[in-house]
């Protein structure tokens, strides 16, 4: 019987990447492979290692990935220009952004 190589090729990246990974505190669980609606990530094939942003364009920013993380920190959720919360401190007026 032959051995048969499964290969997962990623889209190329677009400056619209969803989330960004930690490597140095991700501990490679895959949960957010597992919570994500859309199936944007697949498992990393090396132990411990973040996970492969598969699909960037597909994402719908729901932030399930990095709400269900058990890592605090390993996630971190990059939103698209037009959709950064934004806020104004009542004391200083200064305007703050994610």
């Amino acid at each position: 019987m032959s051995e048969h190589k499964i290969y997962a090729l990623p889209n190329i990246q677009t400056p619209g990447m969803p989330v960004i990974f930690d490597p140095d505190v991700c501990i490679g669980c895959n949960k957010c492979v597992e919570i994500c609606p859309i199936d944007v990530f697949i498992p990393n094939p090396q132990k411990g290692a973040p996970p492969i942003i598969l699909h960037a364009e597909e994402c719908w920013y729901c932030g399930c990935c990095v709400c269900d993380c058990p890592t605090p920190g390993a996630i971190k959720f990059n939103w698209p220009l037009p959709l950064k919360p934004r806020w104004r401190n009542k004391e200083t007026g200064e305007a703050k952004q994610l």
